[in-house]
């Protein structure tokens, strides 16, 4: 006889492929998942719940809640493997769940909030006039542009924005730095580089390199610190303020350009054309995006497609779209790799 100890998650997920009418029902339903997950998120339960079961009504002492509804949270929740809840009504981590703590370090707590933040579920039931119109529903629904109104009224979502963007950076740039080559590179340029994680990563791996951030004034001003004065980084770094769709007046063996391709098309190739005119022939590029095909994350990179169509009216790359674009400058296009999961680098060479 097999004893099943109460401490043991229970399967809650189906164990066999929903028909299609329950398949579709469950994905019309996936904002209750996202605002379950923000919730979750906003009350810190996966902080409050640490290596042995708890029972809701503990986790809710802990996190100020009501037990019975936040045992339902967690129920739902552990439909989707985040939580997992035991035979005896107590719940436990997961995988998935351990990356809503704080401390983790591939936490996802700013992400999930970002991505949910009150802003997107006014601006998604647009999405329909933004595929009529190919253009930014945003301005329409709050009077100003998205970054406008970011900074301009929406502080606590910027900070969220920020914290978000930082943790994905620091993150990515682990990857970036194993993934590189910095043979025969002196000089490492990171364009629109946010506050310059990837070339701290690069920086710390390659003792021999120098390099420089360049990005907005106010960006490189949250530059991160290891690259700025009194950082270790700070004797082999310079900071450049400036707007790389204006000009890059930079010089480097090898220019590193991550996420920036993705406004719209007349930046992108300004972008790339300042590129062209600053570098030298033989100069090696290394542009990184997001893919909306040929990659195993499409689910993720193509819902970020739409909401980028929907705040700002940019759009996430094809291979087909980025390669055009990076052709039409005058790039020498070469071997395409994954950086990770959700990322793919295309290297490039300046022609002589």
């Amino acid at each position: 006889m097999t004893t099943v100890s109460t401490n043991t998650p229970i399967p809650t997920t189906p164990l066999h492929t929903p028909q299609p009418g329950m398949r579709l029902r469950e994905i019309v339903f996936g904002a209750a998942c996202a605002a379950a997950v923000r919730a979750a998120a906003r009350l810190g339960v996966a902080d409050a719940l640490g290596e042995t079961p708890a029972t809701a009504a503990e986790l809710a002492a802990e996190v100020n809640a009501e037990p019975a509804p936040l045992r339902r949270l967690l129920r739902a929740l552990s439909c989707y493997g985040i939580f997992a809840e035991t035979a005896d009504g107590s719940f436990v981590h997961t995988d998935m769940s351990r990356l809503l703590r704080e401390d983790d370090p591939n936490s996802l707590r700013y992400i999930s909030l970002w991505c949910t933040e009150p802003w997107t579920w006014e601006v998604w039931p647009r999405l329909d006039d933004a595929v009529r119109s190919g253009t930014s529903v945003f301005p329409d629904v709050y009077g100003k542009g998205f970054f406008d109104y970011l900074h301009e009224d929406a502080h606590e979502s910027a900070q969220i924005f920020n914290r978000a963007m930082t943790t994905s950076s620091m993150q990515s740039a682990l990857d970036v730095a194993e993934l590189l080559d910095l043979a025969g590179v002196s000089e490492v340029a990171d364009i629109g580089g946010g506050q310059g994680h990837v070339l701290a990563s690069l920086l710390e791996k390659h003792p021999k390199v120098r390099g420089t951030l360049m990005d907005l004034p106010g960006v490189v001003a949250r530059a991160d610190a290891r690259l700025r004065d009194g950082g270790a980084l700070a004797g082999r770094t310079s900071i450049v303020a400036g707007d790389c769709r204006e000009a890059i007046p930079v010089e480097a063996d090898l220019y590193i350009i991550k996420n920036i391709l993705e406004w719209d098309d007349e930046s992108t190739r300004r972008t790339l054309r300042n590129v062209m005119a600053s570098a030298r022939p033989g100069a090696r590029v290394v542009i990184i995006e997001n893919l909306v095909d040929d990659t195993p994350s499409m689910r993720f990179t193509t819902a970020m497609d739409l909401l980028l169509l929907l705040n700002v009216g940019g759009a996430k790359h094809t291979k087909e779209s980025l390669i055009g674009r990076m052709e039409e400058a005058g790039l020498i296009v070469g071997d395409i790799s994954p950086v990770n999961g959700y990322l793919h680098a295309f290297e490039c060479i300046v022609p002589s």
